[in-house]
């Protein structure tokens, strides 16, 4: 994918063992584990004995004194998301979407671009509705939010993929107009009225 103007989070309030009822699939469905992938379990750039022992020991005192402080005016792993509701557009439809309602039921996939009808992502948007399947899986909802309003997103999704638009997309793109989601989440260029791209 060639576009690195999305900004994504995945969100999780809850634990990997916990076995919850979705609202969107069947009531004896269990939440299932996230990958390792997503954990930041990843193998060292280096397999160097020596070059991990030069490492493991240089950073040891600044392991030992580093600390995360945390604060309400961005979100950072293992804070609560901010919570939002907005109006968003799924299956050609408006509809209501409130993040605190996938708390103990979904994993959420929330990201950010700049703006409908743009050539900078529509390519990563696609998809994440081609591999929604994979997602449901997974217990995984995918939330898309711009500044665009209900009305651009349908226009958007109601025009053919080949003509610029997106076509019809399995999860809903969030309208934040008022850009109080984006602030929320530290992803707007405060000067501009558009979205940080990262």
């Amino acid at each position: 994918m060639a576009c690195s103007a999305t900004s994504a989070a995945l969100i999780s309030s809850i634990p990997a063992t916990k076995s919850m009822a979705s609202p969107l699939s069947k009531p004896s469905k269990t939440l299932a584990p996230l990958p390792n992938s997503f954990l930041g379990l990843r193998k060292p750039l280096f397999q160097s004995s020596a070059f991990a022992n030069a490492r493991s020991s240089a950073n040891l005192a600044l392991r030992k004194s580093f600390v995360v402080k945390a604060t309400s005016e961005l979100p950072l792993v293992g804070n609560v998301a901010p919570d939002f509701e907005a109006e968003a557009v799924f299956d050609q439809e408006f509809i209501k979407v409130k993040l605190s309602e996938y708390i103990g039921k979904k994993y959420v996939i929330l990201f950010f671009y700049p703006l409908d009808f743009t050539f900078v992502c529509p390519t990563e948007i696609t998809a994440f509705s081609d591999r929604h399947a994979e997602f449901e899986k997974i217990n995984t909802e995918v939330l898309g939010v711009s500044v665009d309003s209900v009305f651009s997103h349908l226009a958007w999704v109601q025009t053919d993929r080949k003509s610029g638009g997106l076509g019809d997309l399995n999860y809903p793109l969030v309208s934040d107009v008022t850009k109080s989601i984006s602030k929320s989440f530290g992803v707007l260029i405060p000067d501009q009225v558009r979205l940080l791209c990262c």
